[in-house]
């Protein structure tokens, strides 16, 4: 992988030295990562800590700001703070997080590599097509960059901008990268690399190399419809699995306060991922979920108040490989999929402000939420077989005066287990009545 990486670039790199002075352009960038990562779970239940290096060398070849080709090779590599094969002695389980930070498939692997991203960019004024493996931001596919190397995906996007704020887009993709997998896999074949939990029947999951996709296909319009309001939409079309709908209404009601709504519906498409019911991924018909958010800005301070409600009647089902979910609900470290009558709220407040003699800016985040769950012995609404829990997340993102490429960040998350929970392991680790904290050094070029 890394020879075939040198071999891509290097000619590139000759070509763009030779033509210097030109409209040819190369550009070298990428990111120098390391980080710590530390769960400690409830009482006698394992505690797991992981140090990794590594990051990315990108390389692009711009020719007249119109052609762009580009590559990029990610790496994670395992400093051995401990041994992840080694599972936590009640369980029988292994870390949820830390290994998430290397190939989690074969996590004897010390050193990941993955060519990541390989692509050709043709722009115009107001278009752009991009073939090739990518980075993409979307609501449900997303990179999900709180590991070492991102989700990456392969295949063709074409973007659109007016003259206004107004965006229309679109894709097609064939493969797809998770993160904490080291590899790209096919459609279906990429479902099932993260825990499958429990099916609607109780049972373990099954679907894991058994789910039948070949693509995914995407649009999204962001759009200005009046003065002061405005309407995202999205939507997935997942071959033989399911369709989702996704809208994101927003009204400015003035220069402080923001409004804005959400509504996810997805329906199941062709068999849900495979004609056997027992190894269905998508087994349920269709779900719901609604929600409402409000924004607050004052200054350099930001409030916002979050809530949403999964519907009874349908799991919500986004597969974990691909992305977080991007609700108001969210919550680093946590989901809501696989959930069905879930309620939850979510408070957030962020500022920025110096320390350190006015050495250093810091940007914090702290959120706090609420989440009810169905039963965990309900599998038909609680798929992973989560606890009510009460989280708080604390974010820091610093800035230091005289280091400007230097990017700390530290992340302090606490998730408490509320309600009746049976007295069994399994119902609070990795799960809930823990603490995780994340240190990170990024170091960009």
């Amino acid at each position: 992988m890394r020879n075939l990486f040198w071999f891509l670039i290097f000619p590139f790199l000759i070509y763009s030295q030779e033509r210097e002075g030109s409209k040819v352009q190369g550009l070298l960038s990428g990111q120098w990562r390391t980080y710590f990562m530390h769960t400690v779970n409830k009482d006698k239940l394992k505690d797991f800590r992981a140090l990794s290096t590594g990051g990315y060398l990108k390389y692009q070849l711009k020719f007249s700001n119109t052609f762009t080709f580009g590559t990029a090779l990610y790496n994670s590599t395992n400093l051995g703070l401990q041994d992840l094969t080694d599972p936590d002695g009640v369980t029988g389980k292994l870390s949820r997080y830390e290994e998430g930070q290397f190939n989690r498939l074969n996590l004897e692997n010390d050193a990941v590599f993955l060519l990541g991203e390989l692509y050709l960019d043709y722009r115009l004024k107001k278009h752009q097509f991009t073939l090739g493996r990518m980075k993409i931001n979307t609501p449900l596919i997303n990179p999900q960059d709180g590991r070492m190397i991102p989700t990456l995906v392969e295949g063709f996007w074409y973007k659109y901008k007016t003259n206004t704020e107004n965006t229309v887009q679109f894709g097609i993709l064939n493969k797809i990268a998770p993160r904490s997998t080291g590899g790209f896999f096919g459609i279906g074949e990429s479902i099932g690399t993260y825990p499958v939990g429990r099916s609607i029947f109780g049972e373990e999951s099954l679907y894991a190399g058994n789910t039948k996709s070949d693509f995914i296909l995407m649009f999204n319009a962001d759009l200005e419809l009046t003065e002061g309001i405005k309407m995202d939409f999205w939507n997935y079309y997942v071959d033989n699995i399911y369709n989702a709908i996704y809208m994101k209404p927003s009204i400015q009601l003035n220069e402080k306060w923001i409004l804005q709504g959400e509504w996810l519906h997805q329906n199941r498409i062709g068999d849900g991922g495979n004609s056997i019911d027992r190894l269905r991924y998508f087994a349920q018909s269709s779900s719901n979920i609604l929600g409402l958010q409000w924004k607050y800005a004052f200054g350099k301070s930001r409030f916002s108040l979050g809530y949403d409600y999964i519907l009874p009647g349908g799991q919500f089902i986004s597969p974990r490989e691909w992305g977080r979910e991007d609700l108001f609900s969210f919550q680093k470290r946590e989901r809501s999929e696989g959930s069905a009558n879930n309620h939850a709220v979510v408070f957030t407040y962020g500022n920025s402000f110096p320390i350190v003699n006015n050495k250093m800016d810091t940007n914090t985040i702290l959120s706090i939420g609420r989440h009810w769950k169905s039963s965990v012995t309900d599998p038909e609404n609680n798929k992973y077989a989560m606890p009510d829990y009460t989280h708080i997340n604390l974010d820091l993102f610093l800035n230091i005066k005289g280091l400007k490429n230097l990017k700390p960040e530290l992340l302090v998350t606490g998730k408490i287990g509320d309600g009746d929970i049976p007295d069994n392991p399994n119902f609070y680790f990795n799960k809930v009545d823990m603490l995780h904290v994340d240190f990170i050094l990024n170091y960009n070029f």
